[in-house]
């Protein structure tokens, strides 16, 4: 399992924008800068954390970008999910009827594997903005 490109820059997007002061906004020209992501690319998935609640979109000659929570409460499993929606290691975890061998209620696999999705579930769910913010500080 590999997380896509766009996750890694929806990451550092999101961790610029919770070092700001809060009510300060930030260009997406200068997030692109500075964090060295193609400025169509962060644009396309500033609107994904836009939709998802993360990010905030302000118009007009002042405008630009800033977290719509406070960096606490978004953990890096809601941007995930904000830009590769649920994560799902294997079709089986969400639609047993696709089990070629429609064995899931008994395979030893199917626990296993959906054993494994809830701990990486759990996992990027314990690491939030703040925490890793402070990260940067030191």
């Amino acid at each position: 399992m590999r997380l896509n490109q766009a996750t890694d820059y929806a990451f550092r997007a999101v961790l610029y924008l919770s070092q700001l002061p809060k009510g300060q906004l930030a260009e997406a020209k200068l997030i692109a800068e500075q964090e060295r992501i193609p400025i169509r690319f962060l644009l396309k998935i500033l609107r994904l954390l836009t939709a998802a609640g993360i990010v905030e979109s302000y118009r007009g000659v002042s405008g630009g970008y800033a977290l719509a929570r406070d960096p606490g409460e978004i953990t890096m499993k809601d941007v995930v999910e904000a830009v590769e929606g649920p994560l799902v290691v294997n079709r089986c975890l969400v639609a047993p009827e696709e089990c070629s061998k429609n064995f899931t209620a008994r395979c030893p696999l199917h626990k296993a594997l959906f054993s494994i999705q809830q701990t990486l579930n759990r996992e990027l769910a314990s690491y939030n903005f703040a925490d890793l913010r402070a990260c940067t500080d030191k």
